[in-house]
This record gives structure tokens, C-alpha cells and sequence, in this order.
């Protein structure tokens, strides 16, 4: 922060891997109040879509954010009814404020959600109430099981997100461990498969009461074998991909039944099950329908004339080149229009593409800008 206050150029967001030109300016202001802050911002920050980021009094970047119009979002923060809510505690602690132009809306969500994975700044990822934190569903590690982690780790076999609301995601990965029969203990288990060679038949005592009471395959305890398991996975994988409801269905004739037997407590569990698996649900058909039904190219104007066209691939965002900006230009693009055209011939396998955290910005923006996908989207062949 000091080296702002003495005008010294700060460390930027560094590279933008879906910036087709050349890198943008960073800008920043920084103030020992609050109040010299505001006046800062005020002279300084344009009207345009950018990113933001927030630095404290050590100069380390605790938040970062995006809008369509820069300087009106950064002096909403400074509201006296924004005080007590979330953006005026972290104003509060900002001491230095840093932003970097975007040439649309679009692009600014896309590199937002690329600073918060590269950066994790605490008030975007710790600093939160816990209902609102971001967690991904995951499945992966071995034997396979459901988990939630703030970043999908390498090596998963499926992972889609973010959802919201660590809390009811928590209820959500136990309903799953609970229907698919996987297991929920920590690696340090020792798993013992039925088909595992042994010299002496031993009585593998299971981990926890799950395998008595039906709800895992014990894979500790020599009580399926690797095949079976492994059947139980491809099941939970094809919910993931939004092609299995079998755990609701199994929810809610389970409720059903506790009902009828006036069993109300175990209804009530079932319940609360059911409600955190129906948001997974919704969030999970939403990903997976734009994962089948997105691929095209999208061009994008730019207010600044720095216009991009993205190739929208399952869902993700595959490339971007600068978009042409006369027929001279247009024709120089007819050889990488034919390799996008052959690209989108191949299915993109989820988790896998070059960018495939942007799943969530792009079915988000035209779910919510449906006008988008019929006045802009375009097939290679059409843009060439």
C-alpha cells in the first residue's frame, strides 16, 4: 500500500489467458482514509466494465470483484447503507484500490473468476459467512467417494461447481455417500477388497456402523469387491453428468414411507436431505444442459473497439481470438474458423478442456442473456 501512496506502480493481475491483445493497464489509487479513498476513486475510475481488486494496509489483494461499470460498483462501497453489510466491512479494511479495464461485461466474469482461482483472496473465499462460501462437488480420490473442496484438486473424476451454502452441500455429500453406498472416511483408512489375496482368513472389522446399517459397501472390511464398488462409482458419475435422479427418488420414498409409519424425526432428516439434493439438482442440470447445448462462436464487441470472439465449446470457453474489424481481417480467420469447425466435431470431455472453470460464467450469462444466443451465436462456418 505504501508503494501506491508513493506513487510506485504496483504488481498487476498479471497475464490474461483469454486476452487476445495486448495486456491492459492496471490502475490503482490508495489512501491512509476511507474518505481520501472515495475522492480517489471519484477522480480517477472510469464508467467501463473491468475488474477490481482490494488490497489492505499490507498491500496483500483481499478481494477481487467485477462490473459493467467500474467506477459506479467501487463507489457503492462507500455508501453509508453499505456499512454494515459485506462490501462496507471490505472497504474498511482496503487501504489500496486496483482495477483493470475490460472491453465487455462477459469478459470481465470471465477474468474475475480466473483472479479469484489464481489469487483466493480471503474476503472472496474465507471471508464470507459460511452459507454463502463457494465449495465444488467432487468425486474422486480411492476408493472413490463424495467431497466438497473450495477448488476442484487434479486427479478427480468429476468436479462441477461452485455451489453455495457449505452447510447444506455438507448434508448433500452425506445423502450421496449415503444412496450410492460409497464410502465417507478419510484416506488413512486401510481398504480391504473381497477379491484381495490373504494367507489367513481374517474378519475385517468395519470402520464405522455404516456397512451394518446398509448405507456403504465397506470396502475396509472386505465386504464388496473392487468390481462392485466401482459399479456404485459409475452410477454417481452418471449423476453428475445429470443422467441418474436415482438419490431423490430414493429420498423421497423414503419420506414417504416414514410418514405413513409416523416416524416424523426420520422424515424430517429426509427432508432436509431432499431440499439440499434438489438444489444440487438444479445447479447440476443447468451445467450439464449447457454443456450439450453450447458450442458456437460468440463475438463480443468491445466498448474500447478491442471486440472478441470466443469459441463457446460444452459449455466452456475453448479459445479466443481478436475479433476482425474489416473483410481483409475476416478472411486472414477462414484457417482457424475450419480448426474451431473441426473441434467442435469432437465431444469436449468435462473437467478436461483448456479453460473448464469457465462452465459456470457461460451457462450463468445465457440463462440469463437468452437474447444473446439467438442474435450473436454463430457456427464457424457462418463466421468465416
Amino acid at each position: 500500500m505504501d508503494a501506491i501512496l508513493r506513487g510506485e506502480p504496483m504488481i498487476g493481475f498479471g497475464r490474461d489467458p483469454l486476452n487476445p491483445y495486448s495486456p491492459r493497464p492496471l490502475e490503482a489509487v490508495g489512501a491512509k482514509s476511507t474518505r481520501r479513498l472515495k475522492d480517489r476513486v471519484t477522480e480517477s475510475c472510469p464508467r467501463v466494465p473491468g475488474v477490481y481488486g482490494m488490497l489492505d494496509r499490507k498491500g496483500e489483494l483481499i478481494y477481487v470483484g467485477k462490473s459493467k461499470s467500474l467506477r459506479s460498483r467501487l463507489l457503492s462501497y462507500f455508501a453509508e447503507s453499505n456499512k454494515k453489510e459485506k462490501g462496507g466491512r471490505i472497504i474498511s479494511a482496503a487501504r489500496a484500490i486496483q482495477w483493470e479495464t475490460q472491453p465487455s461485461e462477459f469478459a470481465s466474469l470471465l477474468r474475475e473468476m480466473q483472479l479469484i482461482r489464481q489469487f483466493s483472496p480471503r474476503w472472496n473465499v474465507q471471508g464470507v459467512p459460511k452459507r454463502q462460501r463457494p465449495v465444488y462437488l467432487c468425486l474422486g480420490r480411492s476408493p472413490a467417494t463424495f467431497f466438497l473442496a473450495p477448488l476442484p484438486p487434479e486427479g478427480c473424476i468429476a468436479a462441477e461447481g461452485p455451489f453455495f451454502g457449505v452447510g447444506r452441500m455438507k448434508v448433500a455429500v452425506d445423502s450421496l455417500n449415503n444412496v450410492f453406498k460409497l464410502r465417507d472416511c478419510g484416506q488413512k483408512q486401510v481398504f480391504r477388497f473381497a477379491e484381495q489375496l490373504q494367507l489367513f482368513e481374517l474378519d475385517h472389522r468395519p470402520g464405522c456402523l455404516r456397512v451394518e446399517v446398509g448405507t456403504c459397501l465397506g470396502p475396509c472390511a472386505a465386504a464388496c469387491t473392487h468390481r462392485e464398488y466401482d459399479v456404485a462409482v459409475s452410477a454417481a458419475e452418471s449423476f453428475m453428468d445429470g443422467f441418474n435422479n436415482e438419490p431423490l427418488t430414493t429420498l423421497r420414498d423414503q419420506f414417504d414411507k416414514a410418514m405413513k409409519n409416523r416416524q416424523y424425526e426420520l422424515a424430517g432428516r429426509n427432508h432436509t436431505m431432499i431440499e439440499s439434493l434438489e438444489y444440487v439438482e438444479r445447479k447440476l442440470t443447468m451445467l450439464n444442459s449447457a454443456r450439450r447445448k453450447y458450442s458456437f462462436v460468440y463475438p463480443v464487441a468491445g466498448y474500447d473497439g478491442c471486440g472478441i470472439w470466443y469459441l463457446i465449446h460444452s459449455g466452456e470457453v475453448a479459445d479466443v481470438i481478436a475479433a476482425p474489424r474489416n473483410e481483409a481481417d475476416r478472411r486472414s480467420l477462414r484457417p482457424t474458423m475450419k480448426r474451431w469447425e473441426k473441434l467442435m466435431q469432437t465431444q469436449l470431455t468435462r473437467g478436461h478442456g483448456p479453460f473448464a472453470h469457465t462452465l459456470p460464467v457461460v451457462a450463468s450469462w445465457f440463462r440469463k442473456n437468452k437474447s444473446e444466443l439467438k442474435e450473436k451465436a454463430v457456427s464457424p462456418a457462418k463466421a468465416s
